[in-house]
């Protein structure tokens, strides 16, 4: 019975070698292992790529088709994932004896498409645009020190999104919710440090942005505290108000929704803060009227990694404005005509200042606040703002003022109420 010759296990392609307990050979005969053809190269149809809660790691879903015919693994390194199985891989002892040549480089990742989800914002890899400003604490106090530490309060404010199935629908308001967090990130990530502006803290990934924590009330719940505001306590949220605000609009940004609610008064020391930027709005956009087509959130989020690292945040080209809290939002933003947002601010401010002047909160007939009609007690009441909150409250069109760093108040003005 002659001799088996040079018996190779053939079963795995990937992992051939020779056994030597399979060949039998003469001392003086050296064999070298027999390499399968390496198999033709087969395209893989990826299905959808995601980001795992585990950092960098990714999941890989391929049509069914494709994943009947195929045993790939469904996770892989963000720096491994291969979609397209180029390499045919043997390892072992006689390795460097395959002539079969590998790539000089390993497969490239799979392009990340964030998903159409608010916290995509926050997601793998997380903008450096949105990380904390240098020294973001500097105008906080500590709440307490350690040996080696300050402890600070903070809070995290995170998406919320809202599913509904209507009529068999599932409808949601994911890009909404996007849009906000945009538009108040761009507020965050643009403004210079200002003590009547929220400071901002930076971002955790995967969660939402961190703002500095505000001990106190709204100006809505010191408006209508008893007893009344003194006059001198009125005059320094005026012009605490405008300084904020028109630092705001020194960037050529909106608030978008100021209203009694969005500013907080601090305790101690009843500093105002402006918070909620979410309805802001670049005066260099075009605006569009809310029931126009929405402007779709997630595809500058595709593009962010390509954004040159000097403009880190790019301004959209369009923008919806959409109407705020009552009875704040200007006329024009009810009729979806709005052409400049830093003037609907002026009304806002203005009748804000009606509120702060009575001590009460108002309130206005939406169907005649879109026909610029105001009610006839609206400044009963009135000492202090009168005229001044008349000509923030004129139409847009008739010579609306205008907020202006410039209009601030002297405590003690004698002269105050005329101007």
């Amino acid at each position: 019975m002659p001799q088996p010759q040079n018996m190779v296990e053939i079963g795995r392609p990937a992992f051939n070698r020779a056994f030597t307990n399979a060949v039998s050979a003469t001392p003086t005969e050296v064999k070298s292992p027999t390499v399968a053809t390496p198999a033709p190269r087969a395209t893989v149809h990826v299905k959808r790529v995601t980001l795992t809660s585990k950092k960098n790691w990714w999941m890989v879903e391929m049509d069914e088709e494709e994943e009947k015919n195929n045993a790939m693994s469904s996770f892989s390194s963000s720096e491994e994932t291969a979609v397209d199985p180029m390499y045919n891989y043997r390892h072992g002892a006689d390795e460097h004896n395959i002539n079969h040549k590998r790539a000089d480089s390993p497969p490239p990742s799979p392009i990340y498409n964030p998903p159409r989800h608010p916290t995509s914002i926050f997601s793998f890899p997380t903008p450096t645009a949105y990380s904390a400003p240098p020294n973001p604490t500097g105008s906080m106090t500590p709440c307490a020190r350690g040996s080696a530490s300050e402890l600070f309060k903070c809070i995290v404010k995170k998406p919320d999104v809202v599913e509904l199935e209507i009529n068999g629908e599932m409808h949601s308001n994911a890009s909404d919710v996007t849009v906000q967090f945009l538009a108040e990130l761009r507020v965050y990530t643009t403004l210079a440090r200002h003590r009547n502006i929220c400071a901002f803290l930076g971002s955790l990934e995967n969660v939402g942005m961190v703002l500095e924590y505000l001990e106190g009330r709204t100006l809505y719940d010191v408006v209508v505290a008893r007893p009344p505001l003194a006059e001198a306590q009125k005059i320094d949220f005026h012009n605490q108000l405008l300084d904020g605000l028109t630092h705001l609009h020194s960037y050529r940004l909106s608030h978008g929704d100021l209203s009694l609610l969005n500013v907080q008064v601090t305790s101690p020391g009843d500093t105002i803060k402006l918070l909620d930027f979410g309805r802001s709005v670049s005066a260099d956009s075009i605006y569009r009227a809310p029931e126009d087509e929405p402007v779709d959130p997630f595809d500058s989020l595709h593009r962010k990694a390509s954004t040159p690292a000097h403009n880190k945040f790019p301004m959209p080209r369009y923008e919806q404005i959409h109407p705020g809290t009552r009875p704040f939002s200007a006329p024009e933003i009810l009729r979806g005509e709005c052409q400049d947002a830093r003037l609907a601010d002026a009304y806002s401010f203005g009748m804000i200042l009606v509120c702060l002047d009575r001590c009460e909160s108002v309130d206005v007939k939406p169907w005649e606040q879109r026909q610029d009609l105001l009610p006839k007690d609206l400044f009963d009441g009135c000492v202090l703002f009168e005229q001044r909150a008349r000509e923030y409250l004129r139409k847009c069109t008739e010579g609306r003022r205008r907020l202006l760093k410039e209009d601030m108040i002297e405590t003690g003005h004698p002269k105050m109420m005329e101007n």
